[in-house]
């Protein structure tokens, strides 16, 4: 090493590479300085095709690979050659003693369990034979010690180190060694937390919450900006999920995504995993302006606009079912829409659809396992996790409250409103008529403001039609602000000390009043 510039002559590498793209540019690069390279199996049978000459990394161990390959490099005289602190001479005495060569540098990259683990039909014995056991060792040895030895794990970093060596006469920087270094410890964190979500997926389904919360994303791209055109962004994926997944969906047409966009496309698709019946879902800002089950996805359409289409305007459209023609030209011939996502599209509604060339259409397939991930929300200095807010309509622990009973049509009225209500930020009112909204109040910090902005959007609308609160009304000012309005039942989970009063009020205005026992706070 020179001591001044902290930069270490590369003498001797050693290469165990399962990815072996761009391999030959970094080998040719190192033969040029007359680096002795060290290689295992595949990786010395590459080299050796390419004419490059290298030493088998038994020659070096006197011990052969055994265990059909299990057992390669994990040997004191490669470990050593790694480890040891070359301004310690009791490290040095001790090198020379065993005949064990010092290593400058290691190219490793870990067997794909990545691309194994996510194959179909693939069995678990040949999922535990892509868990590299040496890699890692290697990878973390090499830097830990990268005052004196370079750790490169990813084809891509090599164009980084050929131009380096080039410019250093074959050697690297203490500052390179360090980003490398790194970056290694990164990979193989990420590597290991893969393996651990593969066994926890394959334990029990009790929803248990782990000791250690391990979390690994692999950086997938930039955004054009984060939330505001001052803030940076860029898109991580969790390679570990194997549900349907915004990143996952084909993008038919339009611009880039933004991160507004995929922050309220994910709102789309948490409410279409709730509905079985064609659905048709307008959002803002996370929020629904509107929401509507229909006998056609397009009269669906036709109702959700028609909640609040002044909000409507510039936003996301979900859809729960294939897009047709009519579907399609109902969007084209009414509001803005930024983002379009449904499962998928016939070809004559997409021919449509792609005549806005900045709209963004996109295409989620078959929903998978929407409903089991925990939620994390990132908090300073922590985390806080949750079971998702899942079983949005259960009848069983219903509970009529009032002289008034909720007609037939009425209940299905609050079961849907209910099942909509779960989405809309707290406190949240929703009114609606049949299976389509007429009113949402979303995101007012006292409950009976929330029902007032709900009716205003309402308007005439509001009479004869059911509401749904995501919470206990506290006060009875809520329920007369409904009744004002003409709304004919409500739905909301009860539990407020003041639930009496509120049932009193209730009676007075012969609203029916259903109790759910569960409430739906979304912060």
């Amino acid at each position: 090493m020179n001591p001044a510039s902290g930069t270490v002559k590369i003498r001797r590498a050693l290469i165990s590479v399962s990815d072996k793209s761009e391999l030959k540019r970094l080998a040719d690069c190192l033969a040029k300085f007359r680096v002795e390279i060290i290689a295992t199996g595949g990786t010395l049978r590459q080299l050796q095709e390419w004419k490059i000459k290298t030493t088998a990394v038994s020659q070096i161990t006197g011990f052969p690979e055994i265990l059909d390959g299990r057992v390669k490099t994990l040997h004191p005289k490669i470990f050593g050659g790694i480890l040891a602190l070359r301004s310690d001479k009791k490290q040095q005495k001790d090198l020379l003693s065993q005949e064990i060569p010092l290593i400058d540098l290691v190219v490793v990259n870990l067997y794909p369990f990545e691309e194994t683990v996510h194959k179909k039909n693939i069995s678990q014995a040949e999922v535990l034979e892509q868990i590299d056991i040496g890699g890692p060792a290697l990878v973390r040895a090499a830097a830990k010690n990268f005052k004196y030895v370079a750790v490169v794990t990813n084809p891509h970093q090599y164009f980084g180190i050929i131009q380096e060596l080039l410019q250093n006469q074959g050697g690297l920087s203490w500052l390179t060694r360090l980003k490398l270094a790194r970056e290694a410890f990164s990979s193989v964190s990420h590597y290991d937390t893969l393996i651990e979500k593969y066994f926890s997926g394959n334990l029990d389904k009790s929803g248990e919450f782990p000791k250690y919360l391990n979390l690994s994303f692999k950086k997938e791209k930039p955004l054009r900006y984060g939330e505001n055109p001052h803030q940076e962004a860029f898109v991580y994926r969790d390679f570990a999920y194997a549900g349907t997944s915004l990143l996952n969906c084909r993008i038919l047409s339009g611009k880039e995504l933004s991160y507004n966009n995929l922050v309220d496309l994910e709102a789309a698709l948490d409410m279409i995993a709730d509905f079985e019946e064609p659905l048709a879902v307008i959002i803002k800002h996370t929020n629904p302006t509107g929401a509507a089950c229909g006998e056609t996805l397009a009269k669906a359409y036709e109702d959700a606009l028609a909640s609040d289409p002044l909000s409507a305007y510039g936003g996301i459209v979900g859809l729960n079912k294939k897009v047709d023609y009519q579907t399609a030209r109902k969007i084209n011939e009414t509001t803005f829409v930024e983002c379009i996502l449904a499962p998928e599209y016939d070809k004559r509604a997409l021919e449509l659809l792609m005549t806005k060339k900045n709209r963004r259409i996109l295409a989620y397939g078959k929903l998978l396992n929407l409903k089991e991930e925990k939620q994390i929300k990132i908090i300073k200095g922590g985390a806080l996790v949750q079971t998702p807010d899942k079983d949005p309509a259960n009848e069983k622990y219903w509970k009529v409250v009032t002289k008034s009973q909720p007609t037939s049509n009425r209940l299905k009225a609050l079961k849907f409103a209910w099942k909509i209500c779960k989405h809309v930020k707290s406190n949240a009112i929703v009114i609606a008529h049949g299976k389509k909204t007429v009113g949402i109040g979303e995101g007012q910090t006292s409950r009976v403001d929330s029902v007032i902005k709900a009716i205003r959007k309402a308007e005439y609308r509001a009479a004869d039609s059911v509401m749904a609160s995501d919470a206990f009304f506290p006060m009875p000012d809520g329920v007369e602000e409904a009744a004002k309005a003409g709304i004919v039942a409500i739905i909301q989970p009860g539990g407020s000390k003041y639930d009496q009063e509120v049932i009193v009020t209730a009676n007075k205005y012969k609203i029916a009043m259903v109790f759910t026992g569960v409430r739906h706070f979304k912060h």
